[in-house]
């Protein structure tokens, strides 16, 4: 059972022609054919930058070397307090 018949499509021409007029028709569609053409090299085109942005990542990430260990430097210890409450110290005043 296909969706679209013979029938189907006699009818949906009629109605565009009714609605654009026959002048208006084949620019309309030349304007849809450069549109879906557009639409078609922009998707290329993020398909093809995805496919170089992994490339690009995986080549970094060959390329990776851990930095080498740092010095610590030894600084006095400051005694930690114990965060307060704002409205326990309130109440306590």
């Amino acid at each position: 059972m296909g969706f679209l018949k013979p029938w189907h499509i006699a009818v949906l021409v009629v109605v565009l022609i009714l609605l654009f007029g026959a002048k208006r028709l084949p620019d309309t569609a030349r304007s849809l054919g450069r549109s879906l053409r557009i639409l078609k090299a922009e998707t290329k085109s993020l398909h093809d930058d995805d496919d170089r942005d992994l490339a690009e990542k995986a080549d970094a990430q060959a390329g990776y070397q851990p930095l080498p260990p740092q010095q610590q430097h030894a600084q006095p210890q400051q005694p930690v307090t114990p965060p307060v409450d704002p409205v326990q110290r309130v109440r306590e005043n």
